[in-house]
């Protein structure tokens, strides 16, 4: 329901490019006369109020409308608009154009302060009505948006305040400016719904140069999503149930889970199932602001990834478990260094007591290897071994990143649930534990996966790179360790 002004009342720009109300006289004697039921101060039925306007415009019968209306229209407001079809437009335009102007305040207040816009940047983009008659004299084919709203309305489909608030959302030109600014209106539910995995694999692979064991992890992801989200929507859509694309209930991200668990062999809990999601989503949204020209703030360009799977121990408090997820990542990269610092010193004590010589090939073939991208016949040859694999042999790799991730889990949980008492208290703490071991489990699996199809690749290719997080943190680990036995 809203008041009868609304109907004789239009939000115009200005020729400066401002906000300007108008009371449209003609408009607003047309209307009082047509619902002499209603005063100007009083609610009114829209719907009831809408359809009538429509059949009016759509030359509908109006008989039972006093025509001495319209001389005292012509009189009073020295206006030739005395067709009940053009006045009942003109009604409606007032509706529509307050409407455009309440979304714009709706989007200003959602997104304006933090992005630096305001509801006046959004208005001139929309309202692109006059009353009628300018533009018309200048373009005789010229559709204003608010004509192109009115004249798309359907009253059995909607109502005029819906169909105007999805037009506008809509608008290609709204679109354009909140994507400049970093926003893209579609929720992360409706981004998955209507992205293929064949595309997660475009974009991971090109756009964010994600590992092949990452971009498959994804891409079941989304599968098992679409299996069981986007299949329910489409039911409820065809069963007439309309709306937004809203958050996966307890029982759908169960059923996820459950169709993932057979794609993956082991079993996600929902709370880091719906993070994942909310990641995957959050990097596709990022990479359609991008093509479409627009800048993601500082703070939202890496959607969390290393932390992404580790349960939330307060929820409540954004800024605990920003701190937590700050502390998370620092703790990784301590544990990770740690973890290889005593793996690759105790594999060297054991090579050591059989043959020193072995040991300096086996610390000079890893930094090769791993950090110079020589491939195994090519260290083989510096190292005067007789063939590949000899290095291989030496090296061991899938015996080595084993007892890395092993250490890496032991010293990683201590650490993790040492800082976890400060954000939840000790019994919370203890209901979770199986969780987040479990979380930590997968999260250095996956570590520990891309590591090993790195150096698969570098088995059968000459030019190989080696940009994972391992590779990087073991690099690091050889060059100091070369800096204090110089």
């Amino acid at each position: 329901m809203s008041t009868g002004a609304k109907y004789w009342t239009i939000v115009k720009i200005d020729g400066a490019g401002g906000r300007k109300v108008e009371e449209i006289e003609s408009a607003k004697v047309f209307f009082l006369a047509s619902f002499p039921e209603f005063t100007a101060d009083c609610e009114v039925p829209d719907a009831l109020i809408q359809r009538q306007l429509l059949h009016w415009l759509k030359g509908g019968n109006y008989e039972d409308i006093d025509k001495d209306i319209f001389q005292k229209i012509e009189v009073k407001t020295d206006s030739k608009f005395s067709e009940p079809s053009v006045l009942a437009q003109l009604c409606l335009k007032c509706f529509i154009c307050g409407e455009i102007e309440r979304v714009c305040q709706e989007l200003a207040m959602q997104f304006g302060e933090d992005r630096g816009f305001t509801c006046g940047d959004l208005l001139p983009i929309v309202l692109d009505e006059d009353g009628g008659r300018k533009e018309r004299e200048k373009k005789t084919n010229y559709q204003s948006f608010v004509e192109d709203i009115l004249y798309s309305f359907d009253p059995d489909r909607s109502s005029l305040s819906t169909w105007t608030t999805r037009r506008v959302k809509s608008n290609k030109d709204i679109n354009k400016f909140l994507v400049e600014q970093g926003i893209y209106l579609l929720s992360d539910w409706a981004i998955l719904n209507d992205t293929t995995p064949k595309q997660i694999e475009r974009i991971f692979l090109q756009f964010y140069q994600l590992t092949r064991l990452e971009v498959e992890e994804d891409k079941r992801l989304l599968e098992s999503y679409h299996a069981v989200y986007r299949v329910q929507r489409l039911k409820q859509r065809q069963s007439g149930i309309k709306g937004a694309c809203i958050p996966p209930t307890s029982g759908q991200l169960e059923q996820i889970s459950q169709d993932l668990s057979g794609k993956i062999n082991r079993n996600i809990p929902g709370t880091i199932l719906l993070r994942k999601l909310q990641n995957l989503a959050s990097r596709l949204r990022e990479y359609r602001i991008r093509v479409r020209g627009g800048s993601i703030p500082n703070d939202e360009r890496e959607p969390i990834r290393l932390a992404e799977t580790i349960p939330d121990p307060h929820s409540d408090i954004l800024d605990d478990e920003t701190e937590f997820l700050k502390v998370y990542r620092q703790e990784f990269r301590t544990c990770l260094d740690g973890a290889i610092a005593q793996v690759t010193e105790n594999r060297l004590k054991i090579l050591e007591t059989r043959d020193k010589e072995k040991a300096g090939k086996f610390i000079i073939a890893l930094q090769l290897f791993h950090c110079q991208a020589q491939s195994m016949s090519e260290i083989a040859k510096l190292l005067d071994l007789k063939a590949q694999f000899h290095v291989s042999r030496l090296l061991k790799l899938k015996d080595f990143r084993a007892d890395v991730q092993q250490q890496l889990l032991i010293l990683l949980r201590d650490r993790v649930f040492a800082q976890a008492q400060a954000y939840t208290d000790t019994q919370h703490l203890q209901n979770l534990y199986q969780e987040i071991e479990a979380a930590l489990n997968e999260q250095i699996s996956d570590l520990i996966k891309d590591a090993t199809m790195e150096a698969s690749r570098a088995t059968v290719e000459k030019h190989h790179t080696t940009s994972s997080f391992f590779a990087q943190r073991l690099c690091y680990y050889l060059d100091i360790r070369s800096l204090c036995h110089e």
